[in-house]
């Protein structure tokens, strides 16, 4: 069974996520058995209805058609993150979003969805596109997991405090449909999660208003939404931290219990994160130990850290 991934950044690591995925094709030989990049998630900026985390900046039409195609060609889905969990009805007619879904609505691509008002929209409008459950919806209920999975998405991305608890994972249908997050870094049952995503929703639709008017906004300060005051996790989280979580998932538990047990899909988190961060985390869970410094002095040029910060 091969190891499908799922890695981040469809424009914020565009040029380390296609030379990756060239790589792994080219040079099977650097990576681990079955390793295989199943898609690229991610949205344009400044797109409103993305959640999950808030992405500054405003990409041209051109540039993001033409990085969804040149994903496409190698193979690889797109996966647009429109999860912001604070979408009304008058954000349906979206200019921009909706562009973004003409683009890269065909039998490839898909949509990560957290809203029923959006999901609704979008099945109607965007035939094409297949679905994806996200994460953002936090299902810790046993049961109402189980009928997640019986609805019709193509995968359900378990909520991070699934992970390594065998005995219940044992028990899930549809094992081909679940998706897991592999290095997530909070805390356990963290009580800021739903607040932290409402945040970044709310800075995602700020970001969307203001966007084309300022110059370089992914270098600004932080916007804090009216009414909010500067989120600021209280717990202490990065990815050294949060190998240590009873949540993180290994690369040897990866290999040796998720992929004999039937599960075949794993998300990398990091849309946020530095480049060099983010090549770091593709080293560990997909190539081979001996091959690490290979790889990293392959993609090195790549790896030049811009403003994107874990």
């Amino acid at each position: 069974m091969n190891a499908l991934f799922h890695i981040p950044g469809i424009s914020t690591h565009y040029e380390l996520n296609y030379n990756y995925i060239k790589l792994v094709k080219e040079r099977p030989e650097l990576f681990r058995d079955g390793v295989e990049i199943a898609s690229v998630y991610g949205t344009f900026p400044p797109a409103l209805w993305n959640g999950g985390r808030a992405i500054r900046g405003f990409t041209d039409l051109n540039a993001a058609n033409r990085i969804i195609h040149e994903y496409n060609d190698l193979g690889v889905r797109v996966r647009l993150t429109f999860t912001n969990p604070l979408l009304k009805p008058e954000h349906l007619e979206d200019e921009f979003c909706n562009e973004i879904c003409k683009m890269a609505e065909n039998d490839i691509n898909e949509i990560i969805i957290f809203s029923p008002l959006l999901e609704q929209y979008l099945r109607k409008t965007y035939p094409k596109f297949t679905y994806t459950s996200s994460t953002c919806k936090q299902i810790e209920d046993p049961e109402e997991l189980k009928k997640e999975l019986e609805r019709d998405y193509r995968l359900v991305v378990l909520d991070y405090n699934w992970n390594n608890q065998f005995d219940f994972l044992e028990t899930l249908p549809h094992k081909e449909k679940c998706e897991f997050l592999l290095n997530a870094i909070c805390i356990s049952h963290c009580p800021m999660r739903k607040y932290h995503y409402q945040y970044l929703g709310q800075q995602q639709i700020i970001n969307n208003e203001i966007a084309p008017l300022i110059e370089d906004l992914g270098r600004g300060a932080e916007i804090v939404p009216e009414g909010m005051n500067p989120f600021k996790c209280p717990y202490d989280t990065s990815l050294e931290k949060g190998m240590n979580q009873q949540t993180y998932i290994s690369c040897d538990a990866l290999y040796s219990k998720y992929l004999p047990m039937g599960f075949s899909n794993f998300k990398i988190e990091g849309r946020t994160y530095s480049h060099m961060a983010m090549l770091g985390e593709y080293i560990k869970y997909m190539v081979k130990p001996e091959c690490a410094d290979e790889v990293h002095s392959l993609l090195d040029q790549y790896t030049v850290d811009d403003n994107h910060q874990q």
